[in-house]
């Protein structure tokens, strides 16, 4: 599959297909979750989260959101590919556009998903702090990084 150039600006009626694209990513990527985890961060992404941000997707060549990216006051606050579109430049895609046209200089990653954090590495960003448990306060320790000035 080949990914579209044109990036979207998501708007509320695509919330249940970015959710389900949150969904495979993250059942493909975040092995350290449990069940009990989608299900409880699902309805949280789907009702909340997706509205605390400023959304970007891309299609994939059947017009499907292949991946999607949010930003809220510099920072990737989500970055979500579908797992039939990975290695297809789509992270990296979504990742410059954030940095270049909505200013992100910064991110959250969960400490035990290594490839987002070689991702996020190999794009420039370094990890500055730690934190112990994510934002709900759940044991999943979480490392801020940010591109070097």
């Amino acid at each position: 599959m080949q990914v579209q150039q044109q990036v979207y600006t998501a708007r509320p009626e695509d919330y249940a297909f970015l959710t389900e694209v949150w969904e495979a990513s993250v059942r493909a990527t975040h092995h350290f979750l449990t069940e009990e985890d989608i299900l409880f961060y699902k309805p949280l992404v789907r009702d909340e989260y997706l509205q605390q941000v400023e959304l970007r997707y891309v299609k994939d060549e059947n017009g499907r959101i292949a991946g999607f990216v949010g930003t809220a006051e510099g920072k990737v606050e989500m970055l979500f590919v579908h797992p039939e579109s990975r290695g297809q430049g789509i992270g990296k895609k979504l990742l410059q556009y954030a940095v270049d046209a909505l200013q992100a200089n910064a991110v959250d990653v969960n400490e035990q998903n290594e490839q987002a954090i070689g991702f996020y590495e190999h794009f420039g960003f370094r990890t500055v702090s730690r934190s112990e448990v994510d934002g709900m306060g759940k044991p999943y320790p979480i490392l801020h990084m940010q591109l070097p000035r």
